[in-house]
Protein backbone atom coordinates (compact mmCIF):
# COMPACT_ATOMS: atom_id res chain seq x y z
CA UNK A 1 0.00 0.00 0.00
CA UNK A 2 2.52 2.45 0.81
CA UNK A 3 4.54 1.26 -2.51
CA UNK A 4 1.14 2.47 -4.20
CA UNK A 5 0.82 5.80 -2.50
CA UNK A 6 4.26 7.12 -3.19
CA UNK A 7 3.60 6.09 -6.90
CA UNK A 8 0.94 7.84 -6.96
CA UNK A 9 2.66 11.44 -4.78
CA UNK A 10 5.41 10.55 -7.78
CA UNK A 11 2.68 10.72 -10.28
CA UNK A 12 0.98 13.96 -9.12
CA UNK A 13 4.43 15.63 -8.49
CA UNK A 14 5.49 14.78 -12.39
CA UNK A 15 2.18 15.95 -13.65
CA UNK A 16 2.58 19.71 -11.41
CA UNK A 17 6.07 19.99 -13.00
CA UNK A 18 5.21 19.41 -16.51
CA UNK A 19 1.43 21.60 -16.40
CA UNK A 20 -0.19 18.49 -17.16
CA UNK A 21 -4.01 18.15 -17.08
CA UNK A 22 -5.81 14.49 -17.49
CA UNK A 23 -9.43 14.51 -18.17
CA UNK A 24 -11.78 12.13 -19.81
CA UNK A 25 -13.10 13.20 -23.76
CA UNK A 26 -15.64 11.00 -23.85
CA UNK A 27 -14.66 7.00 -24.04
CA UNK A 28 -14.39 5.43 -20.88
CA UNK A 29 -10.00 4.97 -19.49
CA UNK A 30 -9.21 7.32 -22.36
CA UNK A 31 -7.34 10.32 -21.20
CA UNK A 32 -5.53 13.13 -22.63
CA UNK A 33 -2.33 14.98 -20.75
CA UNK A 34 -1.19 17.88 -22.23
CA UNK A 35 2.14 20.20 -21.88
CA UNK A 36 3.28 23.91 -22.39
CA UNK A 37 6.76 24.78 -23.80
CA UNK A 38 8.34 27.79 -24.55
CA UNK A 39 9.08 28.44 -28.46
CA UNK A 40 11.14 30.63 -30.31
CA UNK A 41 9.88 34.13 -30.15
CA UNK A 42 9.06 36.38 -32.75
CA UNK A 43 11.48 39.11 -34.68
CA UNK A 44 8.21 41.94 -33.65
CA UNK A 45 5.93 42.01 -30.88
CA UNK A 46 2.37 42.37 -32.42
CA UNK A 47 -0.96 42.17 -31.33
CA UNK A 48 -4.04 42.24 -33.10
CA UNK A 49 -2.47 40.43 -35.61
CA UNK A 50 -2.81 37.42 -37.78
CA UNK A 51 -1.38 34.17 -38.16
CA UNK A 52 -1.82 31.33 -40.90
CA UNK A 53 -0.01 28.08 -41.62
CA UNK A 54 0.29 25.87 -44.80
CA UNK A 55 1.69 22.73 -42.35
CA UNK A 56 5.59 23.43 -42.95
CA UNK A 57 5.53 27.03 -42.72
CA UNK A 58 3.68 29.39 -40.23
CA UNK A 59 3.34 33.27 -40.77
CA UNK A 60 2.29 36.11 -38.80
CA UNK A 61 0.86 39.26 -40.32
CA UNK A 62 0.00 42.71 -39.40
CA UNK A 63 -1.22 43.98 -35.45
CA UNK A 64 0.38 46.50 -33.43
CA UNK A 65 3.94 46.49 -31.18
CA UNK A 66 6.68 48.04 -29.71
CA UNK A 67 5.01 51.65 -28.87
CA UNK A 68 1.30 50.73 -30.15
CA UNK A 69 2.93 51.23 -33.77
CA UNK A 70 1.86 49.16 -36.91
CA UNK A 71 4.26 45.86 -37.84
CA UNK A 72 4.72 46.03 -41.34
CA UNK A 73 6.80 42.87 -41.27
CA UNK A 74 5.22 39.43 -42.35
CA UNK A 75 7.79 36.68 -40.44
CA UNK A 76 7.46 33.44 -41.42
CA UNK A 77 8.86 30.10 -38.94
CA UNK A 78 10.05 26.85 -40.09
CA UNK A 79 10.20 25.15 -37.11
CA UNK A 80 13.66 26.15 -35.90
CA UNK A 81 13.48 30.53 -36.20
CA UNK A 82 11.68 33.29 -37.49
CA UNK A 83 12.59 35.17 -40.44
CA UNK A 84 11.53 38.33 -42.20
CA UNK A 85 9.86 37.73 -45.98
CA UNK A 86 8.41 40.50 -46.94
CA UNK A 87 6.54 44.17 -45.70
CA UNK A 88 2.36 44.16 -45.36
CA UNK A 89 1.83 46.63 -48.51
CA UNK A 90 0.52 50.27 -47.06
CA UNK A 91 0.89 52.06 -43.48
CA UNK A 92 -0.48 48.83 -41.30
CA UNK A 93 -3.35 47.14 -40.50
CA UNK A 94 -4.65 45.56 -36.79
CA UNK A 95 -7.36 43.42 -36.65
CA UNK A 96 -7.55 42.15 -39.62
CA UNK A 97 -7.97 37.99 -40.52
CA UNK A 98 -6.10 35.97 -42.79
CA UNK A 99 -6.70 32.31 -44.33
CA UNK A 100 -4.67 30.71 -46.48
CA UNK A 101 -6.04 28.41 -49.66
CA UNK A 102 -3.36 26.83 -52.36
CA UNK A 103 -0.48 28.69 -51.66
CA UNK A 104 -1.85 32.00 -50.87
CA UNK A 105 -2.28 34.14 -47.97
CA UNK A 106 -5.57 36.23 -48.02
CA UNK A 107 -5.39 39.12 -45.36
CA UNK A 108 -8.70 40.83 -45.05
CA UNK A 109 -9.59 43.90 -44.02
CA UNK A 110 -8.50 45.04 -40.85
CA UNK A 111 -8.76 48.43 -39.08
CA UNK A 112 -6.06 51.05 -40.99
CA UNK A 113 -3.06 51.57 -39.06
CA UNK A 114 -3.61 52.62 -35.19
CA UNK A 115 -7.39 53.61 -35.93
CA UNK A 116 -10.62 52.51 -35.58
CA UNK A 117 -11.35 53.26 -39.27
CA UNK A 118 -12.04 49.70 -41.30
CA UNK A 119 -10.35 48.79 -44.46
CA UNK A 120 -12.27 46.65 -47.15
CA UNK A 121 -8.90 45.56 -48.57
CA UNK A 122 -7.84 41.69 -49.53
CA UNK A 123 -4.64 41.87 -50.02
CA UNK A 124 -2.92 38.46 -51.08
CA UNK A 125 0.54 37.65 -50.69
CA UNK A 126 1.61 34.20 -52.54
CA UNK A 127 4.22 32.06 -50.84
CA UNK A 128 6.10 30.24 -53.83
CA UNK A 129 6.87 33.66 -55.64
CA UNK A 130 6.32 36.38 -52.68
CA UNK A 131 4.33 38.47 -54.85
CA UNK A 132 1.53 40.52 -53.38
CA UNK A 133 -2.02 41.38 -55.14
CA UNK A 134 -5.28 42.30 -54.26
CA UNK A 135 -8.04 40.20 -54.69
CA UNK A 136 -12.00 41.58 -54.74
CA UNK A 137 -12.48 43.66 -51.96
CA UNK A 138 -15.29 42.67 -48.95
CA UNK A 139 -18.74 43.86 -49.40
CA UNK A 140 -18.12 46.36 -46.66
CA UNK A 141 -15.40 47.44 -44.47
CA UNK A 142 -14.27 45.82 -41.28
CA UNK A 143 -12.02 44.60 -38.58
CA UNK A 144 -12.23 42.99 -35.53
CA UNK A 145 -13.36 39.66 -37.33
CA UNK A 146 -12.99 35.76 -38.17
CA UNK A 147 -12.06 34.11 -41.46
CA UNK A 148 -12.43 30.37 -41.92
CA UNK A 149 -12.03 28.21 -44.72
CA UNK A 150 -15.18 25.58 -45.44
CA UNK A 151 -15.67 24.16 -48.63
CA UNK A 152 -12.55 26.13 -50.31
CA UNK A 153 -14.33 29.35 -49.40
CA UNK A 154 -13.15 32.08 -46.96
CA UNK A 155 -16.20 32.48 -44.74
CA UNK A 156 -16.00 36.36 -42.94
CA UNK A 157 -18.09 36.90 -39.79
CA UNK A 158 -18.13 39.34 -36.84
CA UNK A 159 -16.09 42.04 -36.49
CA UNK A 160 -16.99 45.96 -36.31
CA UNK A 161 -16.92 49.23 -38.60
CA UNK A 162 -16.41 52.70 -36.58
CA UNK A 163 -19.82 52.83 -35.59
CA UNK A 164 -20.72 49.38 -34.27
CA UNK A 165 -20.02 45.75 -34.24
CA UNK A 166 -21.50 43.71 -37.12
CA UNK A 167 -23.22 40.31 -37.89
CA UNK A 168 -22.52 40.09 -41.53
CA UNK A 169 -21.27 36.65 -42.56
CA UNK A 170 -20.20 36.97 -46.44
CA UNK A 171 -18.43 34.18 -48.05
CA UNK A 172 -15.46 34.49 -50.44
CA UNK A 173 -15.15 32.20 -53.74
CA UNK A 174 -11.32 32.26 -54.91
CA UNK A 175 -12.25 30.95 -58.17
CA UNK A 176 -14.86 33.43 -59.47
CA UNK A 177 -13.74 36.07 -57.26
CA UNK A 178 -17.44 37.09 -55.93
CA UNK A 179 -18.53 37.61 -52.26
CA UNK A 180 -22.00 35.82 -51.31
CA UNK A 181 -23.98 37.15 -48.22
CA UNK A 182 -25.18 34.29 -45.92
CA UNK A 183 -26.71 33.55 -42.82
CA UNK A 184 -25.97 36.57 -40.58
CA UNK A 185 -24.51 35.72 -37.08
CA UNK A 186 -27.23 35.73 -34.43
CA UNK A 187 -25.58 38.64 -32.59
CA UNK A 188 -23.69 41.26 -33.83
CA UNK A 189 -20.04 40.70 -32.58
CA UNK A 190 -16.27 41.70 -32.51
CA UNK A 191 -13.28 39.35 -32.23
CA UNK A 192 -15.16 35.79 -32.45
CA UNK A 193 -12.63 32.72 -32.60
CA UNK A 194 -13.44 30.81 -35.83
CA UNK A 195 -12.74 27.20 -37.09
CA UNK A 196 -13.94 24.66 -39.68
CA UNK A 197 -15.04 21.64 -38.10
CA UNK A 198 -16.67 18.39 -39.16
CA UNK A 199 -17.67 20.45 -41.93
CA UNK A 200 -19.26 22.68 -40.08
CA UNK A 201 -18.13 26.63 -38.71
CA UNK A 202 -18.00 27.33 -35.15
CA UNK A 203 -18.32 31.00 -34.30
CA UNK A 204 -17.03 30.99 -30.91
CA UNK A 205 -17.33 34.17 -27.80
CA UNK A 206 -16.68 37.53 -29.01
CA UNK A 207 -17.75 41.35 -27.55
CA UNK A 208 -19.45 44.24 -28.29
CA UNK A 209 -19.22 47.25 -26.45
CA UNK A 210 -18.01 46.55 -22.99
CA UNK A 211 -19.83 43.14 -23.09
CA UNK A 212 -18.59 39.56 -23.72
CA UNK A 213 -19.95 36.70 -24.85
CA UNK A 214 -19.49 33.05 -24.54
CA UNK A 215 -22.10 31.66 -26.94
CA UNK A 216 -20.67 29.09 -29.66
CA UNK A 217 -22.59 29.33 -32.61
CA UNK A 218 -22.72 26.42 -34.87
CA UNK A 219 -23.33 27.18 -38.69
CA UNK A 220 -24.57 24.80 -41.40
CA UNK A 221 -23.33 25.26 -45.20
CA UNK A 222 -25.69 22.83 -46.23
CA UNK A 223 -28.77 24.82 -44.86
CA UNK A 224 -27.71 28.43 -44.52
CA UNK A 225 -28.06 27.97 -40.64
CA UNK A 226 -27.12 28.63 -37.67
CA UNK A 227 -27.43 26.65 -34.57
CA UNK A 228 -26.52 27.02 -30.84
CA UNK A 229 -23.57 24.95 -29.12
CA UNK A 230 -21.84 24.28 -26.30
CA UNK A 231 -20.93 27.79 -24.13
CA UNK A 232 -18.26 28.71 -22.28
CA UNK A 233 -17.44 31.40 -20.12
CA UNK A 234 -17.69 34.70 -21.83
CA UNK A 235 -14.14 36.31 -23.78
CA UNK A 236 -13.33 38.03 -26.71
CA UNK A 237 -10.52 37.74 -28.69
CA UNK A 238 -9.57 34.03 -28.05
CA UNK A 239 -7.33 32.26 -30.29
CA UNK A 240 -9.24 28.73 -31.71
CA UNK A 241 -8.23 25.76 -33.61
CA UNK A 242 -8.64 21.86 -34.47
CA UNK A 243 -5.90 19.55 -32.63
CA UNK A 244 -5.96 16.21 -31.91
CA UNK A 245 -9.69 15.77 -33.20
CA UNK A 246 -11.25 18.13 -31.32
CA UNK A 247 -11.73 22.41 -31.07
CA UNK A 248 -8.89 23.74 -28.72
CA UNK A 249 -9.50 27.36 -27.46
CA UNK A 250 -6.62 29.60 -25.55
CA UNK A 251 -6.88 32.71 -24.23
CA UNK A 252 -8.57 36.10 -24.83
CA UNK A 253 -9.72 38.77 -22.51
CA UNK A 254 -12.41 39.44 -20.25
CA UNK A 255 -13.55 42.74 -20.22
CA UNK A 256 -15.89 42.36 -17.07
CA UNK A 257 -12.47 41.43 -14.60
CA UNK A 258 -10.71 43.32 -17.30
CA UNK A 259 -7.89 40.79 -17.28
CA UNK A 260 -6.25 38.54 -20.34
CA UNK A 261 -7.28 34.90 -19.76
CA UNK A 262 -5.04 31.84 -19.52
CA UNK A 263 -7.44 29.39 -20.20
CA UNK A 264 -7.41 26.65 -22.20
CA UNK A 265 -10.25 24.20 -23.22
CA UNK A 266 -11.28 21.44 -25.67
CA UNK A 267 -14.40 20.89 -26.60
CA UNK A 268 -14.83 16.90 -25.83
CA UNK A 269 -16.79 14.11 -28.00
CA UNK A 270 -19.10 14.24 -25.13
CA UNK A 271 -20.03 17.98 -26.08
CA UNK A 272 -18.94 19.67 -22.61
CA UNK A 273 -15.70 21.85 -22.52
CA UNK A 274 -12.35 20.61 -20.99
CA UNK A 275 -10.22 22.57 -18.86
CA UNK A 276 -6.40 22.28 -20.42
CA UNK A 277 -3.17 23.28 -18.45
CA UNK A 278 -3.34 27.35 -18.52
CA UNK A 279 -1.34 29.37 -20.90
CA UNK A 280 2.19 29.86 -19.24
CA UNK A 281 1.66 33.71 -20.31
CA UNK A 282 -2.01 34.57 -20.15
CA UNK A 283 -3.15 36.63 -23.41
CA UNK A 284 -5.77 38.29 -25.21
CA UNK A 285 -5.50 38.68 -29.43
CA UNK A 286 -4.34 34.73 -28.47
CA UNK A 287 -3.68 33.67 -32.17
CA UNK A 288 -3.06 29.97 -32.26
CA UNK A 289 -2.29 27.84 -35.11
CA UNK A 290 -1.76 23.92 -35.64
CA UNK A 291 2.21 23.74 -36.43
CA UNK A 292 3.30 19.86 -37.11
CA UNK A 293 1.93 18.12 -33.82
CA UNK A 294 1.19 20.82 -31.75
CA UNK A 295 -0.37 24.40 -31.68
CA UNK A 296 1.76 27.27 -31.24
CA UNK A 297 0.16 30.29 -29.41
CA UNK A 298 2.03 33.88 -31.18
CA UNK A 299 1.89 37.15 -29.95
CA UNK A 300 -1.00 38.85 -27.48
CA UNK A 301 -0.75 41.18 -24.92
CA UNK A 302 -0.50 39.93 -21.77
CA UNK A 303 -2.13 42.89 -20.31
CA UNK A 304 -5.75 44.43 -21.74
CA UNK A 305 -5.69 47.77 -23.59
CA UNK A 306 -8.89 49.52 -24.85
CA UNK A 307 -7.08 51.14 -27.82
CA UNK A 308 -6.57 50.36 -31.56
CA UNK A 309 -2.60 50.55 -30.47
CA UNK A 310 -1.79 47.14 -28.04
CA UNK A 311 1.51 46.41 -27.58
CA UNK A 312 1.67 42.87 -28.06
CA UNK A 313 4.53 40.36 -27.25
CA UNK A 314 6.94 38.06 -28.97
CA UNK A 315 6.21 35.27 -26.69
CA UNK A 316 5.72 31.79 -28.74
CA UNK A 317 4.19 28.99 -26.69
CA UNK A 318 3.67 24.66 -27.76
CA UNK A 319 0.87 23.34 -26.44
CA UNK A 320 1.05 18.94 -27.42
CA UNK A 321 -1.05 16.36 -26.20
CA UNK A 322 -0.74 12.73 -27.24
CA UNK A 323 -3.05 12.45 -30.14
CA UNK A 324 -4.38 9.20 -29.93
Amino acid sequence: MMRILAGILLMQVACIIAACSTFAPGNPGESVAGTWQAAPSTLYARAAHAVVSDGAVVYALGGTGVGGKPVLAVEAFDGTAWREVTQLPGAGLNAPAAALLDDEIYVIGGFNTVTNLPSDRVLVFDVRTRAWSEATPLPQPRGGHAAIVVDRRIHVIGGGNSQSTLADHDAYDPHTGHWTSLAPLPRSEGSPAGVAFDGKLYAIGGRSGPRDFGNVDVYEPATDTWHTGPPIEPRGTAGAVVYCGSIHVFGGESQADGTSLDEALRLASTGSWQVLPPLPTPRNFARAVVFRDSVLVIGGSPHPEPSHASKGSAVVERYAENCR
